[in-house]
């Protein structure tokens, strides 16, 4: 249900005491009553802009046509606009009327490479090229809908600019699932790790960042988390190598395939057995086997790959230590060898305490009270990186239609998820909710 302007208007008024409009601070309750009322006016537009990238939707690295609408929107609002970073990346600045922090808000633009079955009038038919082989290309994680909330939210946050105190920095940001162009290995995968790199936060060092993300979830409910939020992402490689030859003369070769059977279970009872489960969880998935080319030859290797979860920086070494040790020692009992190749991904995302339990007010009004603390996510997050550069809370925003159970319906990165766009409006109003308040307060002090 939503409140009228005229409750909303009240509910603000009675909760925040930050500042009042005669001692030369920024009038907190007006600027989010007033955020509410120009989020709810351009709700169309945020539909309308998430439609059109959604039907046009671009690999990492190959965002240019989102990027185009992106930054003609924001030089549309006489906004300081910079193209071109990390490949396609746009970042604008928002500099207030009156003296004060910067915050950053960031979105990601990229799609995945997964065929979007038909039905929907603005379904995706795309194709392109994912690191040289052709694809069918969809938003089935729900970077469209970032993407259009953040527009919405630089619209908002600009018609306000005579009653803000400081600076938002808007970072429009490629290749969050990886580069569709550079291979992982080559170190030029993460979007957010090349805007740093490339200087993002040179010239306007944020005191804060903030993000969202779309995910399974009562429709425009808010989630949120202290501490370690997202689990970090490592890439694992093994090769097992044994001796090849006839598979009814097993005795004269070394088998890789039980080689790889062991090692595959004895993997299993790192986490199980050696891991402080009541410390942090961690998770360790091999993905893909592969050895052999016909069933009456052992063949002479094997080579798995998967991935390492973890929320804890020596849990993750531990881990890492542990694979290396069970594979090669495991490999060695049957007169294998097993070189392990493990590349590192994405760091934990860690969400600032205290920013945490200073915006969850923020957030209990931005949506209307619908708002829960969340479990760890096991999925990871590059918006990590900017995390590392100031403190940062990263919430998730739920999109599951009414009356469909969250936990039945189809996740993220399936073909077939499903963005409730009612929801979209609640997204850019937290955002944008987030920032007055922070740089009110702040500029306060």
């Amino acid at each position: 249900m939503r409140c009228s302007r005229y409750v909303s208007t009240l509910i603000l008024a009675a909760t925040v005491s930050i500042a009042s409009p005669h001692d030369g601070k920024a009038d907190v309750p007006a600027l989010e009553a007033a955020v509410r009322e120009k989020t709810a006016s351009i709700e169309g537009k945020l539909i309308a802009w998430r439609r059109d990238i959604h039907q046009h939707p671009e690999l990492g690295d190959q965002e240019t046509r989102t990027a185009g609408i992106v930054a003609d929107h924001l030089r549309s609002l006489r906004l300081e606009v910079r193209t071109g970073v990390a490949r396609t990346g746009v970042v604008a600045v928002l500099k207030g009327a009156k003296p004060g922090p910067t915050v950053a808000l960031r979105a990601d633009m990229d799609a995945l490479p997964v065929k979007e079955p038909k039905g929907l009038p603005f379904a995706s038919e795309a194709k392109s090229k994912h690191l040289g082989k052709e694809v069918d290309v969809m938003h089935a994680c729900g970077h469209d809908a970032h993407t259009a909330m953040l527009m919405a939210v630089a619209e908002v946050l600009t018609s306000l600019k005579d009653q803000l105190p400081g600076t938002v920095q808007f970072i429009f940001q490629p290749a969050e699932e990886g580069s569709s162009v550079y291979p992982s290995s080559s170190g030029e995968s993460s979007g957010a790790a090349l805007m740093v790199k490339e200087g993002v936060f040179a010239e306007t060092k944020p005191d804060a960042v903030f993000g969202l993300h779309v995910m399974l979830g009562k429709s425009g409910e808010i989630a949120y988390r202290a501490g370690a939020t997202l689990a970090s992402s490592d890439g694992l490689e093994i090769k097992v190598s044994g001796k090849q030859g006839h598979g009814g003369m097993p005795w004269q070769t070394i088998d890789p395939i039980t080689a790889s059977a062991q090692i595959v279970n004895g993997l299993q009872t790192i986490v199980s057995r050696r891991v402080d489960l009541t410390a942090s969880p961690a998770v360790v998935t091999i993905g893909t086997i592969n050895g052999g080319t016909r069933a009456n030859i052992v063949p002479e290797t094997v080579e798995m790959t998967g991935t390492i979860r973890t929320y804890d920086e020596a849990i993750r070494g531990q881990i890492h230590r542990d694979i290396a040790n069970v594979a090669g020692k495991i490999a060695e009992s049957a007169g294998a060898t097993a070189k392990v190749s493990i590349s590192p991904g994405y760091d934990t995302t860690v969400n600032d305490e205290d920013l945490t339990e200073r915006m969850l007010p923020v957030l209990e009004r931005a949506a209307d009270g619908r708002v829960r603390r969340s479990l760890p996510v096991g999925a990871s997050e590059d918006f990590s990186v900017f995390a590392q550069q100031a403190p940062g809370l990263f919430l998730f925003l739920g999109v599951t239609p009414e009356g469909q159970d969250p936990a039945k319906a189809a996740p993220n990165h399936n073909p077939n998820f499903f963005v409730d766009e009612a929801a979209l409006v609640v997204g850019a109003r937290t955002m944008a909710s987030l920032a007055v308040n922070y740089l009110a307060a702040q500029s306060g002090k």
